[in-house]
């Protein structure tokens, strides 16, 4: 059976909701526009629903002229760069310079999250390095936490759903590639692929964190599934691993039912 891709996402804005494309660009920083903003406090500190589970409710949608944010009971916001002033955020324990968006962005942001917070880009001169543990020197990522691509196989998924005994979707796991067409957890033993001409590296495991617990339809937490079925099965030292990691050779075009090569 031949391995396909059937599903790609991106993420505009880091841990606000996503968007299922049919067609992805890919550019040096990974899927383009997939986490290139990100929303932080006053401070610059990155801000996500392990803390806010209410920013999976804040739809982000790429425009012609800028970023579409929406969110249930507020107006549309269309967010642009009015100025070139720039601030020094935090991700992990990487720190950036990034430019702020114009205002109305920041306060739209804080009436809907209930916290002060703003609203940053990371610009194209900026370059965020990939943990050099796994990657090239030449590797790079946006506001993502630290790898440009996460894979997971519908199989895999599949399989999680039936030892928890309920059908949660994939969005859960805000994956960028999903492929169908292999076995369970296949892409554990992948090294190098190809997808439409672009060589991916298979990085390493993906740690789970608790954002897999939030809906992302009601952005609120709904107990402890599915972290509590992977770590009977998928636990290694402290943390619980679903999906992978990747790392990009070559820019270019990325579609839905395209073939999925597995070179090592």
């Amino acid at each position: 059976m031949s391995i396909l891709l059937s599903g790609l996402y991106r993420y505009p804005v880091k841990s606000l909701g996503g968007e299922g494309l049919d067609t992805m660009e890919v550019g040096p920083r990974g899927p383009v526009d997939d986490r290139h903003w990100m929303v932080v406090t006053p401070e610059g500190r990155f801000l996500t629903q392990r803390e806010l589970p209410r920013m999976a409710l804040v739809r982000p949608r790429i425009m012609e002229t800028g970023l579409l944010l929406q969110a249930p009971g507020m107006f549309d916001l269309e967010v642009t760069a009015d100025s070139q002033e720039t601030m020094q955020v935090q991700i992990w324990r990487d720190t950036c310079i990034a430019r702020l968006m114009n205002p109305a962005a920041d306060q739209w942001l804080s009436d809907f999250l209930g916290i002060a917070c703003r609203l940053v880009y990371l610009p194209q001169e900026q370059r965020r390095q990939v943990d050099q543990d796994y990657a090239r020197r030449e590797d790079q990522v946006g506001f993502a936490d630290g790898f440009p691509f996460l894979l997971i196989s519908r199989a895999s998924l599949d399989d999680l759903n039936r030892r928890m005994g309920r059908e949660l979707p994939m969005e859960r796991f805000r994956p960028n590639l999903v492929v169908e067409g292999c076995e369970p957890y296949a892409e554990d033993t992948w090294k190098r692929i190809r997808i439409g001409g672009i060589d991916f590296r298979v990085a390493k495991p993906c740690s789970r964190c608790v954002i897999p617990t939030v809906n992302p339809e009601t952005g609120e937490r709904e107990g402890n599934e599915p972290l509590k079925t992977l770590m009977s099965y998928r636990k290694e030292g402290n943390n619980v691993y679903f999906g992978q990691n990747l790392l990009h050779d070559g820019q270019g075009t990325l579609k839905n039912g395209m073939a999925v090569e597995i070179l090592e």
